[in-house]
């Protein structure tokens, strides 16, 4: 199961540009260092040895592995959580990183897929199981849990139609991958026919659905909402989310939200970017549409004449979806977008637009969509006249919940097929 020689070849020609990629979007000198550290070592102590290593990419796939995470640390197991970027780590830290978990929970990143970088952290942390997340593919990562004895499973698996043409570019790193793998536990059986179609041993491979469905929101933030509210005076404003945004949603829909806004002072617009490094273009962006914006990260709270709240913080998306009466998930009006997750907002009972770019959960919006439990916007403009219209609308919007609801229950059951999982290696 070696990996080729021209992948490690061409790591390390890489290796130069990866480091200064992490260095531009560093927030600081601190920061910068503590990341260079735990991707290219010396790597820090284990807090435990034996834990169990889930490894997220980013926010989505860190939501997704909390209730199994959560379940794990409860039965007193040692976890180890790793990401690949920045704010899925401040995500699983924001979540685990606290009492009563202090000492059986860690948050690293990733190390760089060099092999020798890879053994080193095989031979420190001594994990007992590696569960990768939905589609994150390492090959010196998976090959190394192989030399090491350390099952490895893919949980929550998923696979686009793009993402499994683009491995099937790659067949020498593709299918020793999957191929090695311990478990597939696919979403859905359009997934598991591609990874099967790519290399994957179908005896090892079976459907469970997905982990989302079990998602609920955390009690905290619930409390939290509740006292920016009543600290905020927010009783009476009629507030959007638009989540998880690209360039040029923002613009997009904060233009098309504009005479909304002028014409009802009730109404609230947060926005919350998905990367951090565009939070200050995001903010100029809506300075510029004339719109009064206050900002979370300098600690401004909602005027009654704030029109726009930039919510510029990590870890924060459960706070400003319980805050809400209506929201837009982004990633899915540009191009060529993809989507982000709509079952948090539904979770809480919040009407849900997204737009018609959403390939990288095709079977979980599809099924909303047949159910009538979202709406589907092809415009900025569509999206904010679906929002506005949402907020306003008591009917409609107790109809969409009634429906999604339905769909949620029937699909819950995915956390408990993943334990009995991995509960085989323990």
């Amino acid at each position: 199961m070696a990996t080729p020689f021209w992948y490690n070849a061409a790591l390390s020609l890489l290796k130069p540009v990866y480091k200064w990629k992490i260095k531009k979007r560093a927030d600081s000198t601190e920061q910068l260092q503590q990341e260079l550290l735990e991707r290219f070592g010396p790597f820090q102590n284990p807090k435990n040895l034996d834990a169990i290593w889930f490894h997220v990419v980013s926010v989505g796939e860190t939501n997704a592995a909390q209730p199994l995470i959560e379940h794990y640390l409860k039965k007193g197991h040692p976890v180890l959580v790793t990401n690949t970027t920045k704010t899925g780590q401040a995500r699983a830290k924001s979540l685990f990183l606290k009492a009563p978990y202090l000492d059986l929970f860690q948050a690293v990143y990733l190390p760089a897929d060099q092999k020798y970088l890879i053994e080193e952290f095989f031979q420190l942390y001594q994990p007992k199981l590696l569960a990768l997340v939905e589609t994150e593919l390492w090959p010196n990562l998976m090959d190394q849990a192989h030399e090491f004895n350390v099952p490895c499973i893919l949980i929550n698996a998923r696979l686009s139609e793009k993402s499994a043409k683009g491995y099937g570019k790659v067949p020498s790193l593709t299918k020793p991958m999957l191929s090695g793998l311990n478990q597939l536990l696919a979403q859905d059986q359009a997934s598991l026919d591609r990874f099967i179609a790519l290399g994957a041993n179908t005896e090892h491979s079976q459907v469970v659905g997905s982990i989302k469905f079990d998602i609920t929101a955390p009690i905290s933030f619930i409390e939290k909402a509740a006292n920016l509210k009543q600290d905020w005076q927010l009783d009476s404003r009629r507030i959007i989310t638009i989540a998880s945004t690209h360039a040029p949603e923002e613009t997009n829909i904060l233009a098309a939200l504009k005479p909304f806004l002028a014409q009802y002072p009730e109404l609230l617009c947060i926005v919350v970017p998905r990367h951090p490094e565009r939070f200050d273009e995001v903010f100029e962006a809506s300075q510029s549409l004339g719109l009064n914006t206050q900002r979370r990260s300098l600690g401004e709270s909602i005027q009654a004449d704030t029109q726009v709240y930039l919510a510029d913080s990590m870890g924060e998306m459960w706070l400003w979806y319980t805050m809400s009466q209506a929201c837009f998930v982004g990633g899915s009006l540009n191009e060529p977008g993809g989507g982000h997750n709509i079952l948090e907002p539904l979770a809480l009972n919040v009407p849900t637009v997204l737009g018609k770019n959403y390939f990288n959960f095709q079977s979980i919006v599809d099924e909303f969509i047949e159910a009538s439990a979202i709406k589907i916007a092809t415009t900025a403009e569509e999206a904010a006249q679906d929002l506005v219209q949402l907020t306003f609308d008591s009917a409609l919007v107790e109809q969409l919940n009634l429906n999604a609801e339905q769909i949620m229950q029937k699909n819950k059951g995915s956390l408990e097929k993943h334990i009995q999982a991995i509960d085989q290696y323990l």
